[in-house]
Order: structure tokens, then C-alpha cells, then sequence
């Protein structure tokens, strides 16, 4: 007998959830390289010309992505709940983000190339139509995955994202980054393909390859997932039916609360958990002064921990439920923060001293105590922020009505976009009005303390839908 979802459907086969889990390995590099690691500290360094200005658009950027896919991704995954189909959305979507990702290969330094503000029209567009095809794909895993086995799923989708990730970080420092820079024997002694590392082609080869990578690994989730059956209804009616919806449901919030407190939970959280993603490397390049060969090291060993943490969050998610996993990971990630603010050059733990610039060991890479100890915080880091990552998406699963769950999972798109300034406004505003970067860091506890409050009050059941629809 066929093993049953959530809506009480047959499973998909294990190929077929399978497939759906690829779809992050191929999606998820993009991320790690372009909008984490390389690109965009490439972008605000070197296309722009001063870090300051450089890391200011890139905020107002975001703040415009997240505004339009704050106004669309519900209208769309309420058009896409009566439509039936979720797979030619994402094919969309893909066509549009793969030679947008190219062309990032042409933003040149100082300005050339494309220039600076189609670069930035061209990450606009990149994380819309990301976001829009992550509503989606979230919203397939309802109706393919066992019921007993959406937390794994989801964490196994998660962990194949920064698996891939990796594997392709670990490329760009053996065959772009490393080439000329160090005599290691196993090391090419020139980048690879004639790339010219004095036109920062390493740097910008992410976009290429990124795009290639998506369009590649892609395939699996059109070939084998399966997918609802198609509306008989008129686009036109499709789309009128799916704007009906969204007001329908908004009139009947108060029917949905316990989904509505948890979309604000998770917005509070989620901005805690990402802020620390993104400033992770730059706290450590500021405070420890790592390099771009150190960072991408960095940057490696830390997408293996988020793939373990992947997983034993999918694991800690079926055993003891998303919520309690939830409340798990918050609450670790913010005692880590802190941790993590504690340590600097000269000191340990806030009030342990120690001689700055000592080291521990003769490696050129994470020398010191305080590196070392911030390094491997770090990944502990990695564990907690992605089990709170991958236990997010299998409790909205789980609340969500069947009916509606690609417009639910359209506003939960929405709860981790609409206060996506809010973090970096955080950061920024503390940094400055203190001079340091510890206290904008650590400004970031008070968003993971807050979601944890929040997370005690939501309860895990699935709500079913009122009203005529």
C-alpha cells in the first residue's frame, strides 16, 4: 500500500521526492556563491569601487526585491492553487533566471562591462523569479512526500543545496582562485579555461557557472516529481479565482491565526538567522582581517556543516516535530551569537585576555585562538541556522490547509522577504551608533529572542479551510 502525505494522497516515489530534494542542489549554489561568498562581495568591493556605497545599494536592491515579491508571491500561489500544475511556474522561472545569472559574468570593476545598475536590475530580477519559483517548489512537498518523512525530505533538500554549493566553492579556489597565488604542488599554476584573475574573472565566472549548474541539475525535478493535475479552468478565471482567495483569506485571518503567528514568528526569526549568513564573513573579515582565500575556506568548511545540519534537522524535525526542532534551533543560534560576539583579536569570552596576533600553530589560515575558536562556532553555527532553515518549511506543510497550501506558502515567501531590511538596518544602525561591529552583531540576538518567545505560543495542527471558496 502506498504510503500517504499530509492531504492524504499517495506519496510519490522515492525517485520522485527524490528529484524534488535535487531541485535545491541546483538552485541553492547561486546563493551561496553569488549573493553570499563571492559575487556580491566582489560586486561592492571592486564593480562599485567602495565597500560602503557598494554594501548600500546592494541593501536598497534587496529591499526592492523583497517589496515585489512581498506584493506578488501570495496572488501567484493562490493563481497556482486553482491551476492545479506548479512545475511549468518554475520552468518560468528558471528561463528567466539562468542567462540573467550569465550575464553577471560581464559587471566588470569600476563600473565597466554592464555597468552598476543594470547589475543591480539584473540581482532584482534573479531574486524575484528565486523567490517565486521557492513558493512553488515548497508548495510540491505536501503533496509528494510521506507523511512521516517531510522533515528528512526537506532537510535532505536543504542539505543537497549546500553539498552543492560546496562542491562547486571548493572548484572556484582550485581552479580560479588559488592558481598563481600559492607554489602547492596539486594547485595549477595558472586559472584554469585562461581565466585572468587581474580582470577578476575568477571572481566573476560564479554567474556562468551558477547558471549552468541551475539549468543542468534542474532536469530531475521535471523528469520524475510529479505534479497536480491541470485545472480545466480558464486562465482567465484561473486568475480571477486566485485573487478571490487571497482577499477571501485575508478576511478570515483571525480563522487562520495560529498560521498567521507563526509567518510573523518566522519573519522575526528567519531575519535573525539569515542576518547572521550574511555577516558572518564580513563580521570575521572586519574584526579578524581574513582575506578572500581565507573566506572561501571558510566559506567550504561552513556549507559542510549547514549539509549536516540539513539533515539532522530533518531527522530532529520527524522525531520530535517542526516546532519543537524550531524552538531547538533558535534558541541554540542565539546562545551561539553570543558566543560568537565574545570573542575578538584580544579577548575570550568577553573577559578573558590574550596577546592579539598570537599563534597557536604554523598554518598561514585561522591562526590565532580567537580564530580558531570563532571558526569552529561557526559551524556549530551552520548546524543550528540550517535545522532551523529546514524545519521551517515542513511546519508551514503541516499547518497549512491542503487546499490552499501554495497560497500559504506564497505569504510564507512573504514572512521571509518583508522585513528582510530589517536585519541589516540592525546591523548598520548599531555599528555606527556604537563604532563597532561587535554591537551590530550582537543586535542581532534580540530578533532570535523574540521569534523563540513567539514560537512558544504556536501550536502544530493543520488548519482547514472556512468559507466558501
Amino acid at each position: 500500500m502506498s504510503k500517504l502525505t499530509i492531504s492524504g494522497q499517495p506519496a510519490a516515489s522515492p525517485l520522485g521526492y527524490t528529484s524534488w530534494a535535487v531541485f535545491e542542489w541546483a538552485r541553492n549554489p547561486y546563493v551561496i556563491l553569488v549573493t553570499i561568498y563571492i559575487f556580491a562581495p566582489y560586486f561592492s568591493t571592486t564593480v562599485v569601487g567602495d565597500p560602503v556605497r557598494g554594501q548600500g545599494l546592494l541593501g536598497y536592491t534587496n529591499s526592492i526585491s523583497g517589496a515585489l515579491i512581498a506584493c506578488l508571491a501570495p496572488f501567484l500561489g493562490a493563481i497556482a492553487d486553482k491551476r492545479g500544475q506548479r512545475k511549468p511556474w518554475i520552468l518560468v522561472f528558471i528561463t528567466v533566471m539562468v542567462p540573467s545569472i550569465f550575464l553577471l559574468w560581464f559587471a566588470k570593476a569600476d563600473g565597466g562591462g554592464i555597468g552598476i545598475y543594470p547589475t543591480l536590475v539584473l540581482i532584482v530580477v534573479i531574486a524575484v523569479m528565486f523567490e517565486f519559483s521557492a513558493v512553488f517548489h515548497n508548495a510540491m512537498l505536501p503533496a509528494i512526500a510521506p507523511a512521516s518523512r517531510v522533515g528528512r525530505i526537506s532537510g535532505l533538500a536543504l542539505s543537497l543545496g549546500n553539498v552543492g554549493g560546496l562542491l562547486l566553492m571548493v572548484f572556484v579556489l582550485y581552479a580560479f582562485a588559488l592558481p598563481g597565488q600559492v607554489d602547492w604542488f596539486f594547485i595549477p599554476e595558472t586559472p584554469l579555461f585562461g581565466l585572468d584573475q587581474s580582470l577578476q574573472e575568477h571572481n566573476r565566472i560564479v554567474g556562468p557557472l551558477t547558471a549552468l549548474w541551475l539549468l543542468l541539475f534542474a532536469a530531475p525535478l521535471f523528469l520524475f516529481t510529479p505534479d497536480g493535475p491541470e485545472s480545466t479552468l480558464s486562465v482567465k478565471d484561473t486568475i480571477r479565482m486566485g485573487l478571490t482567495e487571497v482577499w477571501i483569506t485575508v478576511k478570515e485571518v483571525s480563522h487562520y491565526s495560529n498560521i498567521a503567528l507563526f509567518l510573523v514568528a518566522r519573519m522575526i526569526f528567519n531575519d535573525g538567522l539569515v542576518g547572521i549568513l550574511i555577516f558572518s564573513g564580513v563580521y570575521a573579515a572586519g574584526i579578524f582581517g581574513w582575506d578572500t582565500i581565507t573566506l572561501l575556506i571558510f566559506g567550504i568548511v561552513t556549507s559542510r556543516s549547514f549539509a549536516i545540519g540539513a539533515i539532522a534537522g530533518g531527522r530532529l524535525d520527524d522525531l520530535v516535530g517542526s516546532r519543537k526542532a524550531l524552538l531547538i534551533a533558535i534558541g541554540g543560534t542565539a546562545l551561539l551569537l553570543t558566543t560568537a560576539v565574545s570573542l575578538q583579536p584580544d579577548s575570550l569570552f568577553f573577559f578573558v585576555d590574550v596577546e592579539p596576533g598570537r599563534a597557536v600553530w604554523s598554518s598561514p589560515y585561522f591562526s590565532t585562538l580567537p580564530e580558531i575558536l570563532y571558526f569552529l562556532n561557526t559551524q556549530l553555527f551552520g548546524v543550528f541556522i540550517t535545522v532551523g532553515f529546514a524545519s521551517a518549511r515542513p511546519m508551514m506543510a503541516r499547518i497549512s490547509p491542503p487546499e490552499l497550501v501554495t497560497q500559504f506558502f506564497g505569504l510564507y515567501a512573504l514572512s521571509g522577504t518583508a522585513t528582510a531590511f530589517l536585519a541589516p538596518l540592525l546591523v548598520g544602525f548599531f555599528t555606527d551608533t556604537f563604532e563597532s561591529q561587535r554591537a551590530g552583531m550582537a543586535s542581532l540576538i534580540g530578533l532570535l529572542l523574540v521569534g523563540f518567545f513567539l514560537m512558544f505560543f504556536v501550536r502544530e495542527e493543520q488548519a482547514r479551510v472556512v468559507g466558501s471558496r
